[in-house]
């Protein structure tokens, strides 16, 4: 019977999982505490201390989360030096790390609809220029907005050795 979901699309024979993009990028930013720095990242934070004190994780757990973003190019070490201190480096975004932001916004729109308890979300986006809230939209090339994942068709990409 086809029941003309994903798989009947997209056959294992024909799409390589070890190179899963999906996988991949839960690899590097899949755990709740790197999802959260990241957050807290496109919010402003950039000092160490500053991400403890919002966020509340472990120093070490921290300081391992902000490692790893930065070996994977999504956030870069930059000196400072307050008057009289030691010196000390903050963390910003790299173009790598902006990428991520539609995946934070998708994550946020998700938990408003979903996790919210009929209460308003406690954070809302808004356009700088005109004021409207911001929202994600699935949009093909063409410019059509989709309504969600029956509206897709996942292929296969064939790899040419």
């Amino acid at each position: 019977m086809n029941s003309g979901g994903y798989a009947d699309v997209v056959s294992e024979a024909l799409w390589d999982r070890s190179r899963c993009s999906v996988a991949g990028t839960l690899a590097v930013v899949g755990e709740k505490w790197s999802l959260l720095v990241l957050r807290e990242a496109f919010l402003g934070v950039r000092r160490f201390a500053d991400f403890q004190r919002v966020l509340g994780a472990p120093r070490a757990v921290l300081t391992d989360r902000l490692g790893t973003l930065v070996e994977q190019g999504i956030l870069r070490r930059v000196p400072y030096q307050a008057q009289g201190e030691r010196q000390r480096h903050e963390y910003r975004l790299t173009p790598k790390g902006i990428d991520l932001y539609p995946t934070l916004v998708a994550l946020m729109q998700w938990g408003d609809r979903y996790l919210a308890d009929g209460e308003d979300a406690p954070l809302e986006l808004r356009h700088r220029d005109c004021g409207e809230p911001v929202h994600l939209a699935l949009v093909c090339d063409a410019g059509h907005e989709l309504s969600g994942a029956r509206e897709v068709r996942p292929q296969a990409r064939v790899r040419a050795d």
